[in-house]
């Protein structure tokens, strides 16, 4: 199988609340989601038409069954999902209290599925050929999905990699997954010889390569090997770095409802616009306005927005692109 975007890590059902603006113990009514940041990048990439999968497990139970059905909703192929006997799926709950205050509680004991990824089990085939292979930081918090994670970045060698192929490592760094930072960061070291893309916030990037400037991260991130460095700035917006462009798109101003899955549309958006070969301004800008979207909706994965609809909102905004540009 060869498609045009394919992920490996987290799933999971998310759980947000239907009361906005108070704590959980208050909350009286839920909705549930699909969930998990590879899992929602290939959601989103697919809202663009992307051929996507994603490689994960889940436990063998209702949610799994859910989590299956959901995938194939949003057209995202789950061949490579699989199910571990004895590990429940896991669930993650949030509270909602715009405009930043979105705590997440997870729930992955005694371990994750996902966390349960081998090496033996990879199709190395579909990793090598997939045009874009996006992973993250938290699959390598643990065995024996930290090899699986290796395994596949090895078997996708920078060197072979054809016109029009990215690696991207999603720098994605939860603490509550790691025994400390530099447990992180030494693993990170052993990824980024074989990554081609490195996305990050300013913690991110400072867990990787340690603290500094936006442009000293990603002067390092670019030294480590990676051709194409993106800080994301918070409220400045985002900078994209390789070794002869610097690049800074503008924050897209909405009114936010839930931030949590802004990365996961940035992300998706982000493979959508590398795909295109959109100069790098407008990918930029694009994925800002798609994160920009999601974090004025109220779940992730449902509320990936169209290229249509990202289009629109940069009109609306004076940031149409040019036709000259398509």
């Amino acid at each position: 199988m060869t498609c045009e975007v394919l992920t490996i890590g987290r799933i999971s059902v998310d759980i947000y609340p239907n009361d906005i603006g108070v704590g959980l113990e208050d909350v009286t009514s839920f909705g549930k989601y699909l969930g998990g940041s590879p899992s929602n990048v290939a959601v989103a990439a697919a809202r663009y038409g992307r051929s996507a999968a994603v490689i994960t497990r889940t436990g063998p139970d209702p949610f799994g069954n859910y989590l299956h059905r959901e995938l194939r909703k949003f057209q995202v192929d789950d061949t490579f999902v699989t199910a571990v006997d004895g590990l429940p799926t896991p669930v993650t709950f949030c509270a909602i209290r715009p405009p930043e205050d979105f705590p997440l509680y997870f729930y992955r004991t005694p371990t994750a599925p996902d966390l349960q990824i081998t090496a033996d089990e990879l199709d190395l085939g579909a990793i090598r050929d997939a045009a874009i292979f996006w992973s993250t930081v938290t699959g390598l918090s643990q065995e024996p999905s930290r090899s699986a994670h290796l395994a596949a970045h090895q078997a996708r060698r920078r060197k072979d990699l054809g016109e029009g192929q990215f690696t991207v490592l999603d720098l994605d760094y939860r603490p509550m997954f790691w025994a400390s930072e530099a447990e992180a960061r030494a693993e990170v070291t052993k990824i980024l010889p074989h990554v081609t893309v490195a996305i990050g916030n300013d913690k991110e990037c400072a867990v990787a390569v340690g603290p500094g400037t936006p442009d000293e991260q990603a002067d390092r991130l670019l030294d480590a090997g990676v051709h194409l460095a993106v800080v994301k700035l918070g409220r400045e917006g985002v900078m994209a770095k390789t070794l002869t462009t610097r690049v800074v798109s503008a924050p897209v101003p909405v009114e936010t409802v839930n931030g949590l899955g802004a990365g996961d549309a940035f992300g998706g958006a982000f493979c959508h616009g590398l795909l295109s070969g959109w100069p790098l301004e407008r990918v930029l800008d694009f994925a800002n306005a798609a994160g920009a979207i999601v974090a004025s909706r109220l779940s992730c994965a449902d509320a990936m927005p169209t290229e249509a609809e990202v289009t629109a909102l940069l009109e609306e905004q004076g940031r149409a692109f040019s036709e000259v540009a398509k």
